[in-house]
């Protein structure tokens, strides 16, 4: 590699802490490489410009969980003169590459995925059907329905139509498996539909998009952090598969006034989760590397945004239509 491209200290984007080389053999040159989270983007593109079109040309980016000795923090920068151009202030998050990775691993359609809905849309039932608050949480915990949101925003995000797809497949797939087995459980067992766990989630009120709002941001900045623990808030939060399924059990028992006031809750989170991600993917400085893709990023985020943002407009008026 270039002495100027990795320099320790180097006074750019890709700032390291260390760097040591080992020749794997004649042709092949393994580098290592320590460096703050906030510094990896920029190191990365700045490779991948490099070495893309060398066919053994690989990265691999993992996580340091410490270093002896310690790294020197740096001391402050002096302030610029006034006619000097202000410096870029790195990202505080971790690399696309590795934000991308770890949402699309969440939004995978697999037998995992599969199994997970099957297993959560049970506990879920079983708690609306018991009105047990306790069992009902840790149905949200488990649901995997968020991981498909998050990632469709990237995916608008990034302009990435596949990702997208994929994200909506995932997403499709999920509820018509919980929708499903959550129609076929009220057919079978008896239900209750004036219990809190299902009259709660057939109420609709405009707190709830704030709250909506605002766990989508906060999901979208624990993908960006690199911090899944923080999700576990977040899915309790702005639940999807709770309200999914006491939609199936309404509808099992004709109760299709309640099944609508449970449809208008899924579809706040839905629209709030995917509006807050977009916004916040772009507030972190998402975007794609070569200039034709951030050109059609560019316009797949403003339709997004407007389509979720008149989604929700409507979602608005439909609340306080009803409430009225």
């Amino acid at each position: 590699l270039p002495p100027a491209l990795l320099q320790p200290g180097a006074n750019d984007d890709t700032k390291t802490l260390d760097i040591w080389r080992n020749d794997v053999n004649r042709e092949c040159l393994l580098t290592s490489v320590i460096l703050q989270s906030e510094h990896s983007e920029g190191l990365l593109d700045a490779l991948e410009q490099r070495f893309k079109n060398i066919d053994s040309f690989r990265v691999v980016l993992s996580t340091l969980e410490a270093m002896i000795p310690r790294p020197v923090e740096e001391p402050p920068p002096e302030p610029p003169e006034p006619d000097a151009p202000k410096e870029k202030k790195p990202a505080q998050r971790i690399a696309r590459e590795e934000l991308y990775h770890d949402v699309v691993e969440s939004a995978r359609l697999s037998r995992v995925f599969i199994l997970t809905v099957i297993l959560s849309t049970i506990v879920a039932a079983i708690a609306v059907l018991r009105d047990d608050v306790a069992v009902l949480i840790g149905a949200m915990v488990i649901v995997p329905l968020l991981g498909p949101n998050v990632c469709l925003s990237l995916a608008t995000t990034l302009g990435d139509g596949d990702l997208a797809k994929q994200s909506l497949k995932t997403n499709g797939v999920g509820v018509a498996i919980a929708l499903s087995l959550s129609v076929l459980i009220g057919l079978i067992f008896p239900v209750d539909i004036a219990v809190d766990a299902i009259q709660g989630r057939t109420n609709v009120g405009i707190g709830d998009i704030g709250l909506a709002l605002a766990a989508g941001v906060a999901g979208a900045l624990a993908f960006t952090q690199g911090v899944p623990a923080t999700l576990v808030g977040v899915m309790v939060a702005v639940a999807l598969l709770p309200p999914v399924v006491v939609i199936g059990i309404l509808l099992a028992t004709g109760d299709f006034q309640g099944a609508y006031g449970a449809f208008l809750l899924v579809s706040v989170n839905v629209i709030c989760v995917n509006l807050a991600g977009v916004g916040t993917f772009l507030a972190q400085g998402i975007a794609p590397t070569n200039w034709w893709e951030a050109r059609r990023a560019k316009t797949s985020t403003r339709f997004a945004i407007l389509f979720w943002s008149i989604l929700l407009v409507g979602l608005i008026i439909a609340i306080t239509l009803g409430a009225d």
